[in-house]
């Protein structure tokens, strides 16, 4: 491994993470708002002038880092607990469990946006999946009125132990499953206030915003206004008042779908990258998210909360165009009944490993079937080898990247998978667990912070996709990413390591934030949970030590560090390609731009200097 500090004199103050600030001594509020999938620099007064306004007559954090995998319930974890993902081991939406979970009809390849799954994974993994304790549970039980509305799976994760028949007792949680058998009970309270408000006890529907299309027939052209159009409702017309009312601070967690749903699903190209995420649809989205947020701000206002509450806006990741295309995968060359000749199909890593170590295919989402060969795994995932019971290969597809595991952990069985994966032109980046050994052309999972105190399997493997640009004036506005994902070329998908995926929009306001500052250093979803709890005055006792910092610098009065910049840069493979890291760093934290092999990755220069690397 060869590292390269560029700008090795700008990095010498040592600050604490919990560096003090002024505080009154009644707590203030605190508002997380996530517009799921907002790109930053798609922030303007035009497309949504709520957060525009937000952030610039607040604190801009110009320089703001989604967690790699850029996933949605990953970066939950770390807005909830303010630990890296090689503690919450939420390391992507779709995970490797090491046994069948019952809620996901007995898979052992969960998608974890669903409350029956993260209930069920408490239960197996200790209480607590994620072993850390979350910020909203911790100010509940430290006596903070609390709820979270929002998109199901991330919204639950920000209180998602204890909460079984406990209404009143735990966090007001509403997601698209209020009022169904997956939903998370409502206290009596809560139901005579929807009722009196005229509101349903059930979430309203995606309706037509779901609607993803086929490679034949374009998804969606509408965003998920009315749905989104409750939970706003219910957190201005319902909680904000019971909160005032209690006379108490409060915590809430506010998760938009859109423009994340809208950027999925969108029918503005069907099998062609442009416009791709930037067309109409995607533009609705953004703004569905905009005024949701504006009507939170309103609802301040016109209850006398808005000087003692303070307001996050952070988004979980960014937003990329999804390719298709690939001119090495086997996978290509077998034509499949829903996916176009020549494109890659879902599932294209786990059918291409497996015919590259000659292992057979099984389907861990159809009760391990084995894959026909002109077939692909009903939801991408794949357990390759003799026996689906006991594989010797675990495939969890996710997007832009996706994970390997490797149950037994066989080092040669690794060497043969990294050859494998640096013969296919889509991967850019193979980052490997370290025990397993250095292989040229891979760099460990250490070096982002993948490998900690984690309770669920580590992953053996991490591969991120290939990102180019469509052609625009901002690279991380028209970032294009191979992914692996039943969605289709020129719909949206993130989870790449490309800075299109880890540029993610970041903003706060209100009295323990400055105003009209813009703060330039870089900042991540793990600083927001860490923030967030030195905000709340919250004593926490964590686990693992891979943590956030404080952002002291866009508070008054604190203290602004300096960082600096790097490279860290693996040894080169036999045909010449080399994982390569580029990251900043504050104090002890590093932030991650893009990683990959150069020339296939957006953000991470062609030419990378190692010169004097150590």
């Amino acid at each position: 491994m060869r590292c390269t500090i560029l700008l090795p004199a700008i990095c010498a103050l040592a600050l604490s993470n919990t560096a003090a600030f002024a505080q009154n001594d009644r707590p203030r509020n605190l508002i997380l708002f996530v517009p799921d999938g907002m790109r930053a620099l798609m922030v303007k007064p035009e497309t949504a002038p709520a957060m525009a306004a937000l952030r610039d007559k607040g604190v801009n954090f110009a320089n703001p880092h989604s967690l790699f995998p850029t996933f949605t319930t990953a970066n939950a974890s770390a807005m909830a607990t303010g630990h890296y993902l090689g503690d919450t081991g939420d390391f992507s939406n779709t995970i490797y469990t090491g046994y069948p979970v019952a809620h996901a009809n007995g898979t052992v390849v969960p998608f974890l946006q669903n409350n029956a799954v993260l209930g069920e994974l408490d239960e197996h993994f200790g209480g607590d999946f994620l072993n850390e304790e979350t910020i909203l549970k911790l100010a509940r039980e430290k006596g903070y009125s609390t709820a979270a509305l929002g998109k199901v799976g991330p919204t639950l994760i920000f209180d998602h132990t204890d909460r079984a028949d406990r209404p009143g007792l735990h966090s007001i949680v509403i997601d698209d499953t209020t009022g169904e058998k997956n939903g998370v009970p409502l206290s009596q309270e809560m139901k005579d206030a929807l009722t009196k408000a005229d509101l349903p006890l059930v979430t309203p529907s995606r309706g037509e915003s779901r609607r993803a299309g086929d490679f034949k027939t374009p998804g969606t052209l509408v965003a998920n206004v009315a749905q989104q159009a409750y939970f706003a409702d219910v957190a201005t017309k319902i909680i904000l008042p019971m909160f005032k009312a209690r006379n108490q601070p409060f915590v809430l967690v506010f998760w938009s779908r859109d423009p994340d749903g809208a950027q999925h699903n969108h029918g503005d190209s069907l099998n062609t990258i442009t416009p791709g995420i930037n067309g109409p649809t995607s533009l609705a989205g953004i703004r569905n998210a905009d005024n949701n947020l504006a009507q939170i701000r309103k609802a301040l206002d016109d209850l006398g909360l808005s000087g003692t509450t303070n307001i996050i806006v952070a988004s979980d990741h960014g937003f990329s165009t999804i390719s298709k295309e690939s001119k090495t995968s086997p996978s290509t060359k077998i034509t499949y009944d829903d996916t176009p000749k020549g494109f890659l199909p879902l599932g294209f890593l786990a059918i291409d490993l497996a015919k590259a170590l000659k292992l057979p295919l099984f389907d861990p989402n159809n009760k391990n079937a084995r894959v026909p060969d002109n077939a692909h795994p009903r939801f991408g995932s794949g357990l390759l080898g003799a026996n689906p019971e006991k594989p010797d290969v675990v495939v969890a597809t996710n997007g832009g990247s996706d994970l390997i595991y490797l149950p037994k952990n066989d080092r040669k069985l690794t060497g043969r998978i990294v050859k494998a994966l640096l013969a296919q032109d889509y991967v850019s980046g193979i980052f490997v667990e370290n025990d397993l050994g250095r292989f040229p052309g891979t760099l460990p999972l250490s070096v982002f912070n993948l490998r900690g105190k984690a309770v669920t399997p580590h992953p053996s493997i991490v591969v991120s996709f290939r990102s180019y640009t469509s052609g625009c004036d901002e690279p991380t506005l028209c970032t294009v990413s191979v992914a692996d994902t039943v969605l289709r070329q020129g719909q949206g998908m993130h989870g790449s390591f490309s800075r299109g995926d880890t540029m993610n929009f970041m903003a706060a306001i209100g009295p323990d934030f400055k105003a009209g500052y813009i703060n330039t250093l870089p900042v991540s979803n793990a600083d927001v949970g860490v923030t967030a709890a030195k905000l709340l005055g919250l004593d926490r006792k964590p686990k693992g030590s891979l943590v956030g910092r404080v952002l002291t610098e866009a508070m008054p009065n604190g203290v602004t560090p300096k960082g600096f910049t790097g490279t860290i840069a693996g040894p080169r493979a036999a045909n010449g390609l080399r994982t390569v890291l580029q990251f900043q760093r504050v104090l002890d934290q590093r932030y991650f731009d893009a990683a990959g092999f150069p020339g296939r990755t957006v953000g991470l220069p062609e030419a990378v200097k190692t010169a004097g690397a150590r």
